[in-house]
């Protein structure tokens, strides 16, 4: 079986960055963006709506056709369309599990390939840290936004993607007990530190060790979601 490496995150913290890392570090493949190009072309949806659900939008409206655009009248057409798309995702990550090692980002892929034993990681940073690092990296604007808008963007995104994976199965994002390792991703000395931990603990699970054993050592890295950011998580608020 294929040793896979999946990441979750918070908005902010960097998990895409410490995906990437590792898997230049282990030489194993990046699942990321990847995924919603997949779906969409193996959907005939179009990448834009893909990346709307996959994204954490369950209840979005788009028009969804590549080649027209229709009203879908009731929602649960886009409850069923949702779901398909949910399923394409199921099926393209375990294809990719199958295919070789790898790293994949986000998409549920702690749940959807429980059965592939993955070595489950959770990225998380304070909420000042997200917010200057959302800065720094001038995304989608953010480089303009004042502090307070970042973070009403943080928190929605945030909530946003709690939901999600809550809806599609049935589990807590940040609970810390869906994880073998937690990453606090604060500032960039801990950062690196943190990833030459899990770099260390992933080459022991590639090699074999029980990720009950590793992760029982390391236990000491794993914080709850209230525990680093100073505020209780409230996926209904």
């Amino acid at each position: 079986m294929n040793r896979i490496i999946t990441i979750g995150r918070e908005f902010g913290s960097g998990g895409r960055e410490v995906g990437k890392r590792m898997a230049e570090t282990l030489g194993v493949a990046y699942y990321d963006d990847e995924i919603i190009s997949a779906i969409a072309e193996r959907s005939s949806l179009a990448e834009d709506y893909v990346k709307q659900v996959v994204e954490n939008r369950i209840t979005a409206y788009y028009p969804i056709t590549v080649a027209s655009t229709f009203a879908m009248g009731a929602a649960d057409a886009t409850y069923g369309i949702n779901r398909s798309i949910f399923a394409a995702q199921t099926e393209i990550l375990k294809e990719m599990a199958q295919k070789s090692d790898c790293v994949i980002v986000g998409r549920c892929a702690d749940y959807i390939l429980a059965d592939y034993k993955p070595f489950r990681i959770f990225v998380y940073a304070d909420l000042e840290s997200k917010i200057q690092r959302c800065r720094t990296k001038h995304t989608n604007g953010d480089a303009d936004l004042s502090d307070k808008e970042l973070e009403k963007k943080i928190r929605a995104v945030d909530k946003s993607r709690a939901q999600y994976y809550r809806f599609y199965t049935g589990q807590t994002l940040e609970d810390r007990l869906n994880y073998d390792l937690g990453i606090n991703a604060y500032n960039e000395m801990k950062k690196a530190e943190a990833e030459k931990k899990a770099n260390d603990a992933l080459e022991r699970y590639r090699k074999g060790e029980k990720l009950s054993d590793i992760a029982e050592e390391l236990g000491e890295e794993v914080a709850s979601f209230e525990e680093v950011t100073g505020y209780a998580y409230d996926a209904d608020h």
